[in-house]
């Protein structure tokens, strides 16, 4: 591959290179898209009918940190292509695998907390195990229930003649699927994001990054801060309106 970007002329690079950058630039414009639609669909779903608000579990947090780090390695990579010291690449590539590999465990063992306090990907809203408020609330319509010995009621229900557990049997906890469907969705594209780490470690410890042809580790890193930034929006939005 190095020999191939030897031959090519620097009129024929550049033009490579050029492609390279819009074909990230637009991938990532799609995931952008992807998301944008799935947390607005979220924001609508909130608005009508008994809506969860879920405490993120603490793995989540611990996976923040690792994608963090990472972000910081890929880039220093990145940066030691560009100076030319590739002995330092394939290093710093490792340690953000690895790091990657820790913010995959710590998100599979956030939704192992999710389910012990009784959040599925598809249930019913009472399946919920957790302590109620402090773990979860449910609301309706916006205007948050209270629990009394096991029982749901409105606020202004004071007398509690009122009990909603038997129309909150009906309910599929909807809070909890879209919960799921963000963080399995973030999953999935950092699953491509280890892949390329994988590429781009098997290309340094080659010696394809010389210095002006680490277009690939570019391409990989802008992906991998990318999916960190995503991260990032996911947790903020999930804390604010979730």
């Amino acid at each position: 591959m190095s020999t191939i970007a030897l031959n090519l002329t620097p009129d024929e690079r550049q033009a490579r290179v050029k492609a390279r950058r819009t074909l990230t630039y637009l991938l990532l414009f799609a995931i952008v898209m992807f998301f944008a639609g799935l947390t607005s669909a979220y924001v609508v779903s909130m608005s009508s009918g008994y809506w969860v608000r879920i405490a993120l579990p603490t793995a989540f947090y611990v996976s923040t940190a690792f994608i963090l780090l990472s972000t910081l390695t890929v880039q220093m990579a990145l940066t030691s292509a560009r100076k030319g010291v590739q002995g330092r690449v394939a290093p710093l590539l490792v340690a953000t695998l690895v790091l990657g590999l820790g913010f995959t465990w710590s998100q599979v063992k956030g939704w192992s907390q999710l389910v012990e306090k009784g959040n599925y990907a598809v249930g019913g809203i009472l399946r919920n195990s957790g302590e109620y408020g402090r773990d979860y609330t449910i609301s309706r319509q916006g205007v948050q229930l209270e629990m009394v010995d096991g029982r749901f009621y409105l606020p202004e229900d004071t007398r509690r003649m009122n009990p909603l557990n038997a129309e909150l049997e009906e309910q599929k906890n909807t809070a909890s699927s879209y919960l799921y469907t963000l963080t399995f969705a973030h999953m999935a594209h950092l699953f491509f994001g280890l892949l390329a780490l994988v590429v781009m470690l098997v290309t340094a410890l080659r010696g394809g990054y010389a210095a002006g042809q680490e277009v690939g580790l570019w391409s990989g890193t802008v992906y991998w801060h990318f999916l960190t930034g995503l991260w990032i929006y996911l947790l903020l939005f999930l804390l604010v309106v979730h």
